[in-house]
């Protein structure tokens, strides 16, 4: 595996609070970051650079005051999500502001990355790419991605259709940068699998929407806690990528889940009624909510996924236990 040291010595747990539009606001990423977790703040949240680049100085100056206060505190790398469809300029605003403010990664979502990968790696930064499929991972690597987020089946706002069990190995074979599992992660014993797998960490989004921090309506926290798996639906039909959409979000919206509008292009919502926008009205959450049971503070949370974490990684040596089972099956 290959997480580099800079970011590894800062991590209290192997886990990134993922960058989340509504949730992902200055206030959660803040919380992570300081409860020893990477944290992923989103571009696509504010209405300007400024606006972002005004964000960046907030979360900053937290972390300052932070560790001012606790000398030995440890606080999480800081990840921007930015869009591929920068303009050159524009680029280098965003990438500049992100090394002043000690940015440690940028993460593309969506679109084709080569153009950022150029220029984050120009102006000397890290990035991580997502990808939904092994091809999507292979053109990533290509172009000269640091790290991959592989998305497996059950994630929510951006979700892949092939298992974690093949898609993180796979990936690990064929590349030797670092690895991040996402897609319904919400349990300490599920980030130690990720490791276990293949992954350096694990990408944890639904289950931080569900926190006291998280910038989502009250509502939207509600239907994860008492939704399960079988409230969802996965679905390109509101004009995004594949995603998985609470089914009561939708009727909330005027729309038949088992009816839905076909889309005439992605991205485009104009098939939508008047106001219905994705992840603004629409909701989306992954299939982690079946362990979700509450709504606590990230502080709490990341307490709890951390003794999950100690505790998954205490159970008995089983390679010790499968050499006895060996020996035992060659000795008869």
């Amino acid at each position: 595996m290959s997480l580099p040291s800079e970011i590894r010595r800062n991590l209290t747990l192997p886990a990134v609070c993922a960058p989340m539009f509504m949730a992902s606001t200055p206030a959660l990423v803040i919380a992570a970051r300081q409860a020893g977790i990477m944290a992923g703040l989103p571009r696509g949240i504010f209405r300007s650079t400024d606006d972002f680049i005004a964000a960046l100085g907030v979360i900053h100056a937290a972390a300052q005051r932070h560790r001012d206060s606790n000398p030995d505190a440890v606080i999480g790398p800081l990840a921007v999500n930015l869009p591929t469809a920068l303009e050159e300029a524009e680029a280098k605003r965003h990438l500049d502001a992100c090394r002043a403010h000690d940015v440690a990664v940028i993460i593309s979502a969506t679109g084709n990355p080569v153009s950022l990968i150029r220029r984050v790696h120009d102006e000397g930064g890290r990035i991580f790419c997502d990808a939904i499929s092994l091809r999507h991972a292979e053109k990533a690597i290509g172009a000269g991605a640091d790290g991959i987020v592989a998305i497996g089946a059950g994630g929510g706002g951006h979700s892949g259709i092939v298992s974690h069990l093949a898609l993180v190995p796979k990936l690990r074979a064929i590349f030797d940068g670092t690895i991040i599992m996402a897609g319904a992660v919400s349990t300490g014993a599920a980030i130690r699998a990720a490791e276990i797998l293949g992954a350096d960490l694990a990408y944890l989004g639904t289950r931080f929407i569900a926190t006291r921090e998280s910038g989502v309506p009250e509502e939207y926290k509600r239907l994860i806690v008492e939704g399960r798996a079988a409230d969802l639906i996965f679905t390109p039909a509101l004009g995004a990528v594949d995603c998985m959409w609470l089914r009561e979000s939708l009727r909330q919206n005027g729309l038949d889940p088992d009816n839905l509008p076909t889309p005439q292009g992605r991205m485009r919502y104009d098939h939508l009624p008047e106001g219905v926008r994705p992840w603004t009205t629409v909701w989306s959450a992954g299939q982690g909510i079946e362990l979700i049971e509450d709504i606590p503070t990230v502080a709490e949370l990341v307490g709890r996924l951390r003794r999950d974490y100690i505790a998954a990684c205490e159970v008995p040596d089983m390679a010790a236990a499968a050499r006895l089972a060996e020996q035992a099956l060659a000795a008869r």
